[in-house]
This record gives C-alpha cells, sequence and structure tokens, in this order.
C-alpha cells in the first residue's frame, strides 16, 4: 500500500514537471536552477500510533538538494537527508501509558518546486527514508515485550514553502507525513493500523554553485550571448531577443515582423526604400523614381496614357492608346506640318506647306476678276487664316497686294469688306470671328496707302452660306471673305 503511494506521488511530481513546462512559452529564470542546496530544520512530531493522547516531540534534520537546470516556473531536484528526534504518545488505558521512541533518519527522493514570482516557491516532495528506532516506555527504559526489527524503510510525503530572503538564502516551513509498513513504533504489534507520523517544520536553506541569470530572461549568464536583454522580452536559446523574421531586428523592435527571408529592413525592420515611393526595395521594379512621383503597385511612375513615357515626363497625357510617341510622349509628327502621324493624311509634306486639319496641302482659291473692272473678290478662309484665327497668313498677300493695286488705280472706288464662316460653333463666337476676319483684310488694305474711309466693314457669321454646311467640302467654301465694290 506504502509502495503505491509513493509511486503514485512520483508520477505526480514527474507529470506535473512535463506539463507546466509545456505550457510555459516563454523562458523564465528559476533561483534554483542548476543549484546544490544546503538546509537545516526542525520542528514537531505527531504520533499517528495505537496511542490516541494527543502527544507532541520533536524532530531535527539537514538536507542536500540539487535541483536541475530549467527555464521555466518549475523546477525538479532530488533530496538527500538525515535527522533525529523522538516520537511520543499517551493512552491512560494502554499499557505503559506512554512511550517515546527514539528516532534516526536517513533517506532521499524527489522534490518539485513552482517559482510564484520572485520570492515565493512552493514545492512537495515524495521519497524513502530507512529509519532506526527505539520505543521506551514511561519510565525511560527500552520496550522489549516484542522481537522485531528496530529498522525499516518508510515512505514520506512533504508539502512546504520557501521565501527567498537573500539570493542565496531561504527561510523554509513545511508539513509531512512518514508511512510505516509496520506497527512497531509504538511497540505494540497487534493495533489497528500501521503506524506513522505528522512532521511539521521550520528552517533555513542557503544555494551553493547556482548560476545567475542578470538580465531575467530565463538564460543563465555563462550561456546567454545577449546578456543586456530588457525585462519581459521574449528570447531564444542563446538568450537573445526573438527575431521570428530573421531580419536582425528583434520582435520587440520590430515594426514589421513579417519581413519576407534576406530582404533587407531598416533600423526599425521595415524592408528598404530607398525612393522613397512607398514601395519596398525588393517589389520595386523602378529603384531610382524622383522623390514626389506617383508609382504603381511595382514602384514605377504612372502612366495613364500607356504610351511608355511617364506621366511626370508627358507633355501630351492624353495620347491615344498604340500611338508611336517621341520621347516627350507626344505624337509623332514625321514631316512637321503639326499635324500628328496617325491623323496625317498626306504624311510627306513639303516643310513649310501650309495644311488643313487633315494634314494635306490648302488649295488656294483664285480671286475672281471682273474685266475690266474688278467688282468682287472672293478670298478662301482656309488658305487665308488659321483654324479659328484672324491673323492673315503669308498666302494672302499676293492677292490683297493685287486688289491694292488696282484700288490705288481707282482712288474714288469705294467697297464693302464681309466676313463669312461655316456653322461650327455659336452664331455669336462665328459673327465675331469673321468680323475681326474682315477687320484683318481692311488693316492690310490700309498699311498699302489706301484710307481707311473707302471700306464699309461686316461679320456676317454663318447668316450666308454660298455651299451646304453638311459637307467638308461646303464648310470650306462658306468660310470666306468677300471684297465688294460698291460704287
Amino acid at each position: 500500500m506504502f509502495r503505491k503511494i509513493f509511486f503514485l506521488l512520483v508520477f505526480i511530481i514527474g507529470f506535473s514537471q512535463t506539463f507546466y513546462s509545456q505550457l510555459m512559452r516563454n523562458k523564465v529564470y528559476h533561483p534554483f536552477t542548476g543549484t546544490l542546496v544546503f538546509t537545516m530544520e526542525g520542528g514537531a512530531t505527531y504520533g499517528l500510533t495505537d496511542y490516541k493522547d494527543f502527544s507532541l516531540d520533536f524532530l531535527g534534520k539537514g538536507m542536500i538538494e540539487y535541483f536541475l537546470p530549467t527555464y521555466s516556473k518549475s523546477s525538479f531536484g532530488f533530496r538527500v537527508y538525515g535527522g533525529a528526534g523522538y516520537l511520543k504518545g499517551k493512552d491512560k488505558s494502554a499499557v505503559p501509558y506512554e512511550y517515546r521512541t527514539d528516532l534516526k533518519l536517513a533517506g532521499g527522493g524527489i522534490v518539485y518546486t513552482l517559482s510564484l514570482g520572485e520570492a515565493v516557491f512552493p514545492y512537495i516532495f515524495a521519497g524513502a527514508t530507512y529509519t532506526w528506532f527505539s520505543p521506551k516506555g514511561d519510565d525511560g527504559k527500552t520496550l522489549n515485550k516484542f522481537v522485531y526489527k528496530k529498522n525499516e524503510l518508510d515512505y514520506n510525503a512533504e508539502f512546504g514553502m520557501r521565501i527567498l530572503l537573500t539570493d542565496n538564502l531561504t527561510m523554509n516551513f513545511s508539513s509531512g507525513i512518514q508511512l510505516s509498513p509496520n506497527d512497531y513504533l509504538d511497540d505494540k504489534l497487534y493495533g489497528t493500523s500501521k503506524d506513522a507520523f505528522l512532521v511539521g517544520a521550520a528552517g533555513f536553506s542557503f544555494a551553493f554553485f547556482g548560476e545567475q541569470d542578470s538580465d531575467e530572461d530565463g538564460i543563465v549568464d555563462s550561456k546567454d550571448m545577449c546578456p543586456n536583454t530588457p525585462s519581459k522580452i521574449k528570447v531564444d536559446q542563446f538568450g537573445c531577443p526573438m527575431d521570428e523574421d530573421k531580419d536582425g531586428v528583434p520582435d520587440y523592435l520590430d515594426k514589421c515582423p513579417d519581413t519576407p527571408e534576406k530582404v533587407k529592413v531598416d533600423k526599425k525592420g521595415c524592408p528598404l526604400d530607398s525612393d522613397n515611393d512607398g514601395i519596398a526595395d525588393y517589389i520595386d521594379i523602378c529603384p531610382n523614381t524622383p522623390k514626389g512621383v506617383m508609382v504603381d503597385e511595382f514602384g514605377c511612375p504612372l502612366d495613364a496614357d500607356n504610351d511608355g513615357i511617364p506621366d511626370y515626363l508627358d507633355k501630351c497625357a492624353n495620347t491615344p492608346l498604340g500611338v508611336q510617341v517621341d520621347k516627350f510622349g507626344c505624337p509623332l509628327d514625321s514631316d512637321g506640318d503639326s499635324v500628328p502621324d496617325y491623323l496625317d493624311k498626306c504624311p510627306n509634306t513639303p516643310k513649310r506647306e501650309q495644311v488643313d486639319e487633315s494634314g494635306c496641302p490648302i488649295k488656294k482659291i483664285e480671286i475672281i476678276k471682273e474685266v475690266p473692272v474688278i467688282k468682287e473678290v472672293v478670298l478662301s478662309a482656309a488658305a487665308s487664316f488659321g483654324v479659328g484665327s484672324s491673323v492673315l497668313l503669308p498666302g494672302a498677300y499676293g492677292d490683297l497686294d493685287n486688289i491694292a493695286k488696282t484700288m490705288l488705280e481707282e482712288k474714288t472706288s469705294k467697297w464693302l469688306v464681309e466676313g463669312h464662316t461655316d456653322n461650327t460653333g455659336s452664331a455669336n463666337k462665328n459673327k465675331a470671328l469673321s468680323l475681326k476676319r474682315a477687320n484683318s483684310v481692311v488693316s492690310y488694305l490700309v498699311s498699302k496707302g489706301i484710307n481707311r474711309n473707302r471700306f464699309t466693314v461686316r461679320g456676317m457669321g454663318f447668316d450666308y452660306p454660298v455651299a451646304d454646311n453638311r459637307t467638308e467640302e461646303g464648310r470650306t467654301k462658306n468660310r470666306r471673305v468677300v471684297i465688294l465694290r460698291v460704287n
């Protein structure tokens, strides 16, 4: 029975140590790790024998314990001890009515200690004790009523508490039981149960040879490669702060804890971004983006029209898809006529040749002459003005010079100058444009020496078309300036 109890206690201690260690995810410094502890204690004994009255006596013990290295709040160790004392009992119905047994003890066992904070350490102990005993009567003489061995192997269980006073010294309090396999301790061989006794004790323990853990990270100084780890920081087996993503920046400082392996990081543990575009270098396909330039998910400058020229360099930001562009992002204009190739229907126009919006040379309309006297001249706006402009083009100078010659020759002639447009745009804009073009023609003629009072100027807008405005050809004819002799 006693043997079963002993092995059950050993199993409980071993299971507790294993289970608790598995629960402890953080390494913890335990003051008893790897230490040799010497203890002296004394206390009272109370017999559980065939004598029924309450009687106390005393017992003293010396112990040596060794605690295995640990990195959790649990510590597992071994104890050997020796001691001496007395066990006493009284019973008025017994003969003799009082006994006192001399005890000498030597034993050992397993001890399990739990750290509750930095100073309180409860423990349990299970072991076996070889006991030498000698019962004596109330007259002090040895009792020899029966013949039996006065030594035996007993079993022990103990619960106690250690309180740390200094780095090496603890005060101890304990209570325990020693179970005898026989009924000899009181010299009563035929009692109702086997003998046992309780022990309550107090004492002091002094620890030797224990290793220190200066930064209290759970790794003793002799094995700690990072001896100054800040308090409560998780560490690895070498006592260095954990670095889960292995970027060289410990987790407690790492602002980017999931950095991919082998990626270079800054002092905060975040991937480097050399051009500060918000895209880490290991992802950035365009690592030298100028400061302040917006980029896409790959770190490259945005290119809204996909012409291969980034927006911050693109002078023509809305180029149609697929159109070839120059280094400024503008559509190519091979013949330099200001009409891009993808719109140019006459791609090889000679240099300086005036062209229309399709890139084709503009055909001049000859001045209509009456013989022998000029009465009406019609100037094509397409040949004489830019698109939407009232500024005369050099191509109109020749015709106007011929008219001016006639006007100078016929000094009394009066002239009406009318500007006309097609129906593109609002009426007001077309009225204004046609008037400006007519005035431009008059100003040129005046510059040739003709008195302005000889002219009447009107802007007719698109009210008097000479062709169908629904066709390009018709609209070209309607854009004109008419110079009409009125006398």
